[in-house]
């Protein structure tokens, strides 16, 4: 008998058939609009004129003329269109894309949203069906605060020193939340036939990422911030090894390939293990600790020094 080959799962298209009309810029609101497209939605980016003086063809977004690299993963198969929403003939070309819209993103301030006509009121009195999610730096009576990525992070805790943080923790998880509020307001419409107003603020995106940090969790006292010397990063002889023995079996494990004795967890979290753990990394190449951890079922991976 030949093999039975396994159908391929395809993915779900949640959102196949509802049309998305972008106008927000720079990174979080780019960034869902990748993920809706990714599950179905027909999507659409508007981006304002660029900047006199650039080449022809230049992005209106500033994030093209920053990192085209991430410009370009942003918007891949995404149909772009340069309206100047404050000019009459923009103003008419944006009305024109909200009549058959479904869903409206944006990332501005509700002042400017205001004098370009297209406050919640507004909107929804021209267009009941159509849903709006609006990216903003802070909820509520703050969203006309200035503010970025790492303002949002420093305010929720997550600036822990003079290091800048190794992404963009706020922007990207306020993309996940927009694409979130989005399905949210596709699901309502469904089913009162109106459009819904879901604001996502980005201190709320960086304070939700927090959570762990506040609940002593990624604290140096915590056991995912140091405590456990089964979680931690252990210099080895040619690199750094990240080590994630957290469940006990996993941790006997490895107070067993580095001869540690264990008697309960509370093993873990004395000094003395971390040094002999410490110890025993430091005597380990990459290679070596990479087979240890298939032949003894331990979670940890290598890198580069």
């Amino acid at each position: 008998m030949s093999p039975i080959t396994p159908t391929p799962i395809k993915p779900l298209k949640p959102l196949r058939g509802v049309r998305v009309l972008s106008l927000a810029l720079n990174l979080p609101g780019p960034a869902a609009l990748m993920r809706l497209k990714a599950m179905g939605a027909t999507c659409l980016k508007a981006e304002p004129p660029a900047p006199k003086g650039l080449p022809a063809g230049t992005s209106g977004d500033p994030m093209g003329q920053y990192n085209p690299t991430a410009y370009a993963t942003l918007h891949d198969g995404i149909q772009r269109i340069t309206i100047d929403l404050k000019a009459e003939k923009g103003q008419t070309r944006l009305h024109t894309e909200l009549v058959r819209t479904d869903l409206l993103l944006t990332s501005f301030r509700p002042s400017a949203l205001a004098k370009l006509g297209l406050g919640w009121k507004a909107l929804h009195k021209a267009y009941p069906a159509l849903s709006v999610v609006a990216i903003v730096g802070a909820p509520g009576a703050r969203a006309e605060e200035p503010g970025h990525d790492l303002t949002y992070l420093a305010d929720a805790g997550l600036v822990t020193g003079l290091d800048l943080p190794p992404t963009l923790f706020a922007d990207m998880g306020g993309a996940l939340m927009a694409s979130e509020a989005a399905l949210k307001a596709v699901l309502a419409q469904k089913t009162s036939g109106k459009g819904s107003f879901q604001e996502v603020a980005l201190s709320d995106a960086a304070a939700w990422l927090a959570l762990p940090r506040h609940w002593g969790l990624t604290q140096p006292q915590g056991a995912v911030g140091g405590a456990h010397a089964g979680y931690r990063v252990y210099p080895c002889k040619n690199g750094r090894v990240a080590v994630a023995a957290l469940e006990p079996h996993f941790a006997a494990a490895l107070c067993a390939a580095a001869g540690i004795a264990m008697s309960g967890m509370a093993t873990l979290f004395k000094p003395d293990t971390h040094q002999a753990i410490a110890a025993f990394m430091a005597g380990q190449t990459r290679q070596q600790l990479d087979k240890l951890a298939a032949a003894q079922d331990i979670p940890l991976h290598t890198l580069a020094g």
